[in-house]
């Protein structure tokens, strides 16, 4: 760690991360540790190595709670040592940042599942192995090469738990200036709100559907509104208006 604080040009904000670092595994751990036992809920934790080895004890905390820790590979041995010779069964990449040869490697090493990719939404499936799945841009080659349809890849046996940045605290939460959209202004309550509605779409649409619908009522309670697509608009813009269907 002091070797890379000494590489790091802006030393202060790295001192800052570490910081923040250091309080999620000393108080938020057993915060969290805490919270899930009174609701009676086990989770499942994504932990690099480095945490591992310098936070034993907020991590054995997790182990011993019941909870299932999962693997970021580089991890994937010093966590079934610590879990008494119990290999990790799934695994996340870190901020979602995938592999080609990801899913392969995930097979090798008996990964039962993985939480890292975005075919889908609330519901599980087998991932693609994600070989020749689409065609790198290239603008040095004659577009003819890449601009082609995304192939279709063969099923693995890894099992998908579909990821979703917008059920991602992370961006909401945590301020970090380096990156735009990770403000860390956030009320809990909108964030909530919308956890609450991305959950209901299980039962009904997606919340962001429902968002469409409630647009379009209160667009539709408005006089003389006529829904009309971009062709149209402009064809009653050179020829005058049609005889209308608005209310």
């Amino acid at each position: 760690m002091a070797w890379r604080v000494a590489q790091t040009p802006a030393m202060e904000a790295f001192l800052q991360m570490c910081k923040e670092g250091v309080f999620g595994a000393t108080h938020g751990v057993e915060r969290l540790v805490d919270l899930w036992e009174k609701k009676n809920i086990k989770r499942s934790w994504y932990i690099p190595r480095h945490t591992i080895e310098m936070f034993p004890e907020a991590i054995a905390k997790i182990r011993d709670a019941g909870h299932k820790m999962s693997t970021l590979i580089k991890t994937m041995n010093i966590q079934t040592d610590f879990c008494n010779g119990k290999p990790p069964l799934g695994f996340t990449s870190p901020s979602w940042k995938n592999h080609p040869d990801q899913i392969e490697i995930l097979t090798k090493l008996g990964i039962n599942y993985d939480h890292s990719f975005m075919h889908g939404d609330f519901q599980p499936y087998y991932v693609s192995t994600g070989k020749e799945e689409c065609i790198t841009t290239d603008y040095k080659k004659d577009p003819e090469t890449w601009m082609v349809p995304m192939k279709h890849a063969e099923k693995s046996d890894v099992v998908e738990i579909p990821a979703n940045w917008t059920l991602d605290d992370w961006p909401t939460f945590r301020w970090d200036g380096a990156r735009p959209n990770a403000h860390g202004y956030v009320e809990a309550y909108v964030v909530e709100r919308m956890w609450k509605d991305m959950f209901s779409w299980c039962y009904r649409e997606p919340h962001i559907l429902l968002m469409h619908k409630r647009m379009i009522d209160w667009i539709d309670e408005h006089e003389g509104v006529e829904w009309c697509t971009f062709a149209q608009m402009a064809e009653e813009f050179q020829n005058g208006p049609s005889s209308g269907k608005g209310k």
